[in-house]
């Protein structure tokens, strides 16, 4: 009889170094050829798509901070810690009263086995390198800097026991949570430290047991009467099936006083961060397009979102050029497909969107919107890691993005110190900056 615990070794040990080496022929793909900003702003340069066997894969492992480290603030500038020593903090949201709430989140555990092969497992591998695999502390903490020095003197779980939060909003006295499979609501007192009362539940939002895209985000209506939530969609381009994608790669508004929702934006691979432009009244995001068409395809972007508008995942991207790796094809809904008002680059994943509203870090920075972009896993070279700002004029996008703080990737080891995800304007007209890899929510300001 063979001895099954050698066999199992051998074949174990097999897999890893099978699997090694196919991480290594992931990272050896052809490099960008776009100029520096070829692929940013309102009319980006889109080259023919490339298909590899196998995805690129080029990830700056996590580390965190070393001690005295800290981002590169834009000239004119500086950043400080607001807080540190927290549990990967995705998402921010200040209060009227100053209060500062970090939703500290991760992915929800998969309930079962999703497929995939060996690009899925490539891309979890990966993931875990990037510091993404740790567990969720599924509550919001609140940070309070009462004596406005800029870093938060006091903190306290605001709610505790979520489900992979993310998006924030208060309307009135009622705090909404975006789960990663539905909305709550929350009775607020205004300079409560925390919410005690167990919150009930608004509407059900697409989940799990796969939940490709988790991260739901909130935003209110002006008038308060309704909400607006992200739902990211359930594969990179309908590989799973699209029975799994219904009600997802969308934006739901949602009723305040029932619940009944409609979808009322779709095509958008991965919404994250809305905000609502004030000159135009118009709701505003951010999305992540899909991957695996070189390291040019497809181009990340910021839009203004139509009630009723098709923006082209799964069937096209950056309006009407055609997936071919997409089946069945669907001509008609290509034909409606919107074209983004503005491109970010490739695969610099953008997360938090912030509005500046006329007061902000600098006299630079006073109409515009803030945005973080999260970086890259499968370009070379590497995109993102970084915050930026988009300048805007008469509610539009008016300028190439400029870089606001960086230096999140270590130069001496190729290795990532932090990654920047949601973005928000403190009462003092900070900007604030949560890194989910260096633990921290950084504050840049003006100088004394």
């Amino acid at each position: 009889m063979p001895d099954l615990s050698a066999a199992l070794y051998r074949y174990t040990t097999l897999v890893a170094t099978l699997g090694a080496a196919l991480l290594v022929l992931t990272a050896c793909g052809e490099a960008s050829k776009l100029p520096d900003g070829a692929g940013t702003g309102a009319n980006p340069e889109l080259p023919a798509p490339q298909q590899r066997l196998l995805p690129t894969v080029n990830i700056a492992e996590a580390k965190g901070w070393p001690a005295g480290r800290k981002p590169a603030p834009i000239p004119g500038t500086q950043v400080s810690a607001f807080a540190s020593g927290l549990q990967h903090p995705r998402w921010l949201y200040v209060l009227p009263n100053g209060d500062v709430l970090v939703a500290e989140s991760n992915a929800p555990p998969k309930g079962e086995k999703t497929g995939g092969g060996v690009r899925s497992w490539i891309t979890g591998k990966m993931m875990a390198k990037a510091g993404a695999a740790v567990s969720s502390a599924n509550r919001i903490t609140l940070l309070r800097d009462a004596d406005g020095d800029g870093v938060a003197e006091s903190r306290s779980v605001f709610i505790a026991n979520l489900h992979s939060p993310f998006g924030m909003v208060l309307v009135g006295n009622d705090f909404y949570v975006a789960n990663a499979d539905a909305v709550l609501r929350f009775a607020y007192t205004e300079g409560a430290a925390s919410l005690t009362e167990t919150g009930s539940k608004l509407v059900d939002l697409p989940g799990g047991p796969l939940n490709h895209h988790w991260t739901k985000n909130l935003v209110a209506s002006r008038d308060g009467s309704k909400l607006y939530a992200t739902v990211g969609s359930n594969s990179n381009i309908g590989e799973n099936g699209l029975d799994i994608e219904a009600g997802r790669a969308a934006i739901w508004e949602i009723e305040r006083s029932t619940g009944k929702h409609r979808l009322f934006a779709t095509g958008l691979r991965n919404p994250n961060g809305m905000v609502w432009e004030p000159n135009t009244g118009a709701l505003w995001t951010v999305v992540n397009e899909r991957d695996e068409l070189g390291n040019d395809l497809v181009p990340d972007y910021l839009t203004s979102v139509k009630d009723g508008g098709f923006y082209g995942w799964p069937y096209s991207y950056y309006g009407q050029h055609v997936d071919a790796r997409v089946e069945p094809p669907r001509p008609d809904l290509v034909a409606k497909a919107i074209k983004p008002d503005y491109a970010l680059g490739s695969h610099v994943a953008p997360l938090g969107l912030a509005l500046a509203e006329g007061k902000s870090i600098s006299g630079a920075f006073l109409n515009g919107m803030f945005i973080g972009l999260h970086g890259s896993w499968n370009r070379e070279p590497r995109s993102g890691y970084k915050v930026v700002f988009v300048p805007f004029a008469n509610g539009r996008p008016n300028g190439k993005p400029m870089d606001v703080l960086t230096g999140f990737v270590d130069a001496d080891d190729d290795k990532a110190m932090g990654r920047p995800v949601g973005v928000a304007i403190d009462k003092r007209g900070g900007l604030l900056v949560a890194d989910d890899v260096g633990n921290t929510v950084w504050r840049v300001s003006a100088p004394p």
